[in-house]
């Protein structure tokens, strides 16, 4: 009996930014889906735009897989995990065993596979896109509350701004330079 799979379709009850009032809840099934399209599109302007040669395929899946601990764990409020150094290290040793069960699920022989979406190497090009694509939609869903009307996420939306900002990523800068704009508009305007 396999239930690696079972479990990780279970990423759809999961709700994200639960210290917040939403306008729209998130997933965590969502987020990691909007993650893996805007890290495949960073992979993508990195390459086409800036002469990289990122493994585009590969970005898409470890976004898709880069919460997957969260399944057991819940999503904790980033004013927890990250209130102090201990704290997050302790988290970061949560996720890590978290992920080791989750891959038990598997048959031996895919485990090998999976485990390298689940613990990517935290030094590649591909796991830094994909982190940038995480802050990326925090920053793109505060947008769209904003736009809603929703100041709750008015604090969030600078500081989650400055840290995109701080980062001086081009494909990043390219991304929201070019298509920003459209975000938290309504459909008509993006028509």
């Amino acid at each position: 009996m396999h239930n690696f799979f079972a479990l990780l379709s279970r990423m759809k009850l999961i709700e994200r930014w639960s210290l917040m009032r939403s306008t729209h809840k998130e997933t965590l099934m969502e987020h990691s889906a909007d993650v893996a399209i805007l890290a495949q599109a960073l992979a993508v302007i990195k390459n086409n735009k800036f002469g990289g040669s990122v493994n585009i395929d590969r970005v898409a899946t470890i976004a898709l897989y880069h919460d997957t601990s969260e399944v057991i764990s819940g999503d904790l409020p980033t004013p927890i995990k990250y209130f102090n150094p201990k704290i997050t290290s302790a988290y970061h040793e949560i996720e890590d065993e978290i992920s080791k069960k989750l891959l038990t699920m598997l048959p031996e022989d895919m485990e090998q596979i999976y485990d390298g979406f689940l613990n990517p190497d935290r030094n590649s090009y591909e796991y830094k896109l994909v982190k940038i694509a995480d802050k990326l939609a925090a920053y793109l869903k505060c947008v769209e509350e904003k736009s809603s009307g929703n100041h709750e996420f008015d604090v969030a939306t600078d500081t989650t701004k400055e840290k995109l900002e701080a980062l001086n990523c081009e494909e990043l800068n390219y991304f929201l330079n070019n298509f920003l704009v459209g975000f938290g508009k309504p459909l008509d305007f993006l028509n």
